[in-house]
């Protein structure tokens, strides 16, 4: 036994000694872009040795004490390839709290090693990982900071999977949080790990982390991953980690990706016409990043309207050079002399904002809105299936978002600024060309003119009002669509799976606050005294809701037109089961058309539209 460890420990020694570790590096997909954002660095020993694999090469180490010495052998082995190879974005390196605490990788070797390299620190994230208990938190704080200061950003890995890496969001904030592979296989078919997810999201959004969403390996978990709003995605489906890794994204991960979600806002340039990356771009003729700065200082001469130059690898962009800085570099003395014959890739930003022509107006705005700053300046590079387009600036940007939102307000509801008519006949519409499964909910109150005649319209509009902020609470504002018709008639469209629990959550609590409008009495005997048509006082019931609910899937229907007279229909159904039933106890009625929206039901609403 003492043998074998002896031989084990000399491997170990020797690979350390000769540097045979083996970098591999896994894409990390921005779904936001569509493009890759960076590549995760993972380490294997030597093919055919006992240590190849990463477990037992790190669990020799822990045996002879050589933990930290391994973990520098493995940083430096992941610079150098990625480096090498040069490939674009931000590197994830796995980092040990202690390592991160060890003075040798505080000491400037790693930032005299980067400079050689030629790589920017704010490129690096150190994705700190919980293979081992963190005993002193006040210097894991303290070392951060040190490392943000230096430009480094902050990854924690595996949330989920213990309690302590919650304890560690809280305290590090860091800018890319894991979400352990357990919450993420299976989570299409899953509610519990759906709704852990979408908990984790939202402390996201809180700490102004962006996920990512780890161990993705079939196409159902990548599409639900993606419609729920999650910025980041990594695993097999997505490519697999190879000491080569991929550049662009494989053809299966396009075509996944291509299942275009359905955006939620109203469009501008036409029914079904959402602005993308593509209607920003410009054409700007690249520099190949083997050009000379001399070159790019003469094109920024040339033509004093060009703020940035996008820099290619042959038709893949790698890099962009802002003019403000290029210039303010050569103008210092001896500058052009001693760097104008030098590669433009000794100045350019290695990881620019690259996004997919097909990424939507929201998501590039949400992108820039988490980036740094810089990004607003230089704008961002768009691409078509990996290969350089053109250039897309933040100032158009803003105007296009800008435009959007007069023409959101132009088609709004003024008294609950929802969108109109035409916003929710557009969004039915596009759910129809997509194909899309969908629920449509018409909701009305019910005796709100007798209420509306006693109290006030001022009292009424309170109603209105409130049954709006009920509604958009209910939904799941990612998926689901609320449109005010007018008066007192709602619609949604809804993609959530337990639509029909929030349908029941919403007519409970329209009654509660509705009963909070009336006196005590009136709230004991569920209505109050008022005049009717004929003038005669006679018991009003308090406001109650009525909601038609029809299912439509694809092919069931050809236009708006048929789905809200399909919904206008269920409502009535709703209303006469309230009349003739009696009000039930949740305070309100829900009828759902069980029949299929085929081509009976069809000919009815066509007759119904004539």
């Amino acid at each position: 036994m003492c043998v074998a460890l002896d031989d084990e420990f000399a491997e170990l020694q020797q690979i350390l000694d000769e540097g045979r570790l083996y970098p591999v590096f896994q894409p990390i997909l921005d779904f936001r872009v569509r493009a890759i954002l960076g590549y995760e660095a993972l380490i294997r020993g030597p093919e055919g040795s006992s240590l190849a694999r990463p477990d037992q090469l790190f669990a020799a180490a822990a045996r002879y004490q050589m933990s930290l010495q391994l973990e520098h052998a493995c940083r430096e082995a992941s610079l150098r390839a990625f480096a090498g190879q040069r490939l674009a974005g931000r590197l994830f390196l796995n980092v040990t709290p202690g390592c991160l605490l060890d003075t040798r990788l505080m000491n400037g070797h790693t930032r005299e090693l980067l400079n050689e390299l030629g790589i920017a620190a704010n490129r690096i994230v150190l994705e700190l990982t919980e293979n081992e208990q963190i005993t002193d938190m006040p210097g894991i704080l303290e070392a951060l900071l040190h490392y943000r200061g230096r430009g480094f950003q902050i990854a924690i890995d595996d949330l989920g999977e213990g309690f302590a890496n919650l304890r560690l969001w809280s305290e590090l904030r860091p800018e890319f949080v894991k979400i352990d592979k357990h919450f993420i296989n299976g989570i299409a078919d899953d509610r519990i790990k759906f709704h852990f997810v979408r908990a984790m999201q939202d402390l996201a959004e809180i700490g102004n982390a962006s996920l990512v969403a780890e161990g993705i390996e079939r196409e159902e978990d990548f599409v639900c991953i993606r419609d729920m709003g999650i910025a980041c995605g990594q695993g097999y489906f997505i490519a697999y980690p190879e000491a080569y890794p991929v550049r662009l994204l494989p053809r299966r991960t396009v075509s996944a990706l291509d299942q275009q979600s359905l955006a939620l806002s109203p469009m501008t340039g036409g029914p079904g016409k959402l602005p993308t990356a593509r209607t920003l771009l410009k054409m700007i003729e690249p520099v190949h990043m083997h050009a000379s700065n001399a070159e790019v200082i003469d094109r920024f001469e040339a033509d004093p309207s060009l703020d940035v130059l996008p820099v290619v690898q042959g038709t893949q962009p790698v890099g962009m050079i802002n003019r403000h800085s290029m210039i303010d570099r050569f103008a210092r003395p001896f500058r052009r002399e001693l760097f104008g014959r030098k590669s433009c890739e000794l100045f350019m930003d290695h990881a620019p904002l690259i996004v997919d022509q097909h990424a939507t107006i929201q998501e590039l705005a949400m992108m820039l809105s988490l980036a740094p700053k810089h990004y607003l300046l230089d704008g961002f590079i768009v691409t078509g299936e990996g290969q350089y387009m053109g250039v897309g600036s933040s100032h158009d940007l803003m105007g296009t978002i800008t435009e959007m939102q007069i023409s959101a307000a132009r088609y709004a509801n003024p008294l609950t600024q929802l969108p109109g008519n035409v916003p929710i006949n557009e969004h039915v519409d596009r759910m129809l060309a997509a194909g899309s499964p969908f629920v449509a909910v018409y909701v009305d109150i019910d005796d709100f003119k007798p209420f509306n005649d006693t109290f006030g319209y001022r009292r009424g509009d309170d109603v209105i009002q409130t049954l709006a902020r009920l509604l958009c609470e209910q939904v799941d504002e990612r998926l689901d669509f609320v449109g005010h018709i007018g008066g007192d008639d709602f619609f949604i469209i809804f993609r959530s799976a337990d639509w029909e629990m929030r349908c029941w959550e919403t007519i409970s609590r329209f009654a509660e606050a509705v009963a909070n409008l009336l006196g005590i009495d009136e709230r004991l005997r569920g209505g109050y005294m008022a005049e009717n048509r004929r003038g005669e006082l006679s018991f009003q019931p308090a406001p109650t809701l009525s909601l038609g609910a029809v299912r439509v899937g694809p092919g069931e229907c050809e236009s708006h037109r048929e789905v809200a007279a399909a919904a206008s229909a269920a409502k009535k159904q709703a209303k006469k089961r309230a009349r003739t039933a009696g009000t039930e106890p949740a305070g309100g009625s829900l009828f759902i058309e069980r029949r299929r929206i085929g081509a009976g039901e069809l000919a009815v609403c066509r007759s119904s539209l004539n």
